[in-house]
């Protein structure tokens, strides 16, 4: 009698779906006790809020300059700004024939658009309030769009520059994009338009949009990212080696080249 292995195998789309589905329910799980937290009044974390907040917006009267320059910066990685660089990147994937990559970052960038308002018209918590506020914002407070779009914006953006860079590029990738997400959702409640628990919902939210959006894709397309990956390093990576082989000077033939034509070529090898 022999005896097989019938246990199923793990493929790496399987390892990639259950990690995006992890993320998702994990931050969906995450985001939905903090908002019951923020709804049912829940006085530690409400007083967190409170104490956090009062202490940064005194900080920000009393320093006008730095408060201008956070300002700035929170203009600048602001919503549309994050939606629109998602934007010019599935244009530009779409136009180099990675359709299904594009629909996945503009799937991205509408999803998260929708899950914003959505979920602010639905809690409509109001927004800290000062006698003397350095800046103003309208709308509900929860969760902040700033610190969901930039999340979402920087992860997308870091997926696609991963299978391209090496280990030292992407640890630069990575910390970059952290430290961006962290300098942009942290500048909403420095300026007293958010509360520091809005920002936290606003990176779960995009952990959960990031995860969901990923994981449809993947069912409704299997491998169709992965092909889509690969056809823009096909596309986009350096031809080095052209340039290289092209600006070599030519070799004069001798007797063992005459006798091996592929031991002229560069690679050794004839294409």
């Amino acid at each position: 009698m022999h005896l097989t292995n019938s246990s199923p195998t793990i493929t790496p789309r399987d390892r990639h779906l259950l990690r995006h589905a992890t993320l998702a329910v994990c931050c969906a799980a995450l985001f939905a006790t903090l908002a019951a937290l923020v709804q049912t009044g829940w006085s530690p974390l409400a007083r967190l809020d409170r104490v956090l907040t009062d202490h940064l917006h005194r900080f920000a009267s009393d320093h006008t300059v730095w408060t201008a320059s956070v300002q700035m910066f929170s203009d600048v990685g602001g919503t549309i700004t994050m939606r629109a660089a998602l934007g010019v990147t599935a244009v530009w994937l779409w136009l180099i024939g990675a359709r299904i990559l594009a629909c996945w970052v503009a799937a991205q960038a509408l999803v998260g658009w929708g899950g914003h308002w959505l979920l602010k018209l639905s809690f409509g918590r109001p927004r800290p309030s000062f006698s003397d506020p350095v800046s103003h914002a309208g709308g509900p407070a929860l969760p902040s769009g700033h610190a969901m779009a930039s999340a979402i914006t920087c992860a997308v953006l870091v997926g696609l520059l991963w299978p391209r860079i090496g280990r030292s590029g992407r640890i630069t990738a990575c910390s970059v994009a952290a430290l961006t997400v962290l300098a942009v959702g942290s500048s909403r409640f420095f300026l007293g338009v958010h509360w520091p628990s809005d920002v936290l919902a606003g990176w779960l939210a995009a952990g959960t949009v990031l995860g969901s959006v990923t994981v449809l894709v993947e069912l409704a397309r299997p491998g169709a990212l992965a092909r889509d990956f690969r056809r823009v390093n096909l596309r986009t990576r350096p031809r080095i080696q052209r340039v290289l082989v092209s600006t070599r000077p030519p070799r004069r033939p001798t007797a063992e080249t005459a006798a091996d034509p592929a031991a002229d070529h560069p690679d050794g090898l004839l294409r």
